[in-house]
């Protein structure tokens, strides 16, 4: 069986945005060789957030977005259950994410996801044995792939925190 792969709400509003540019293209390719092979899974709660979005970020038609939420629910689908989000909150609390995002891992974990795509957090990390992808990052430089003790002088290598995600709003 190939490998399952959780896709976070912002690889599919950033593959709809006309104003993307490169993360569009990127966001596209991404979804055209997961979405054929039947690899990508979403959750309920990915629905929710791209209709949210679609609509007040990218200015889409209610009746266009919910047309693509239709689509995007023909995916393979994690419905959100009680025991997920009580999950998520212990997630939540233990790896101080975001109850959002650590509701995203846990459906990933789920569903038997090996990777998460998303912006959302931090890249590489592993968490309920999956692991988290930005499908958006370019290749490491040659610069990051040097030792530290090779580092150029007076430039730290320090990680950027991930943007923590907000709550859905009504």
């Amino acid at each position: 069986m190939a490998e399952r792969v959780f896709v976070d709400t912002n690889v599919f509003v950033y593959a709809d945005d006309d104003d993307a540019g490169a993360r569009r293209d990127r966001a596209r390719a991404v979804l055209a060789e997961l979405i054929p092979t039947g690899r990508a899974v979403i959750s309920t709660q990915v629905l929710q957030e791209y209709f949210v979005v679609a609509v007040k970020k990218l200015g889409l038609a209610p009746e266009r977005a919910r047309r693509r939420v239709e689509a995007l629910a023909q995916l393979d689908l994690v419905l959100v259950q009680p025991e997920l989000i009580l999950g998520a909150i212990d997630l939540s609390r233990l790896h101080d994410l975001s109850f959002w995002d650590a509701l995203v891992v846990r459906c990933a974990a789920a569903a038997g996801c090996a990777r998460l795509l998303t912006q959302d957090l931090n890249p590489g990390q592993l968490i309920q044995g999956v692991r988290v992808e930005n499908p958006f990052a370019a290749p490491p430089s040659r610069a990051r792939e040097r030792a530290p003790e090779e580092a150029p002088r007076g430039r730290r290598m320090a990680g950027r925190a991930a943007p923590r995600r907000s709550p859905p709003r009504g």
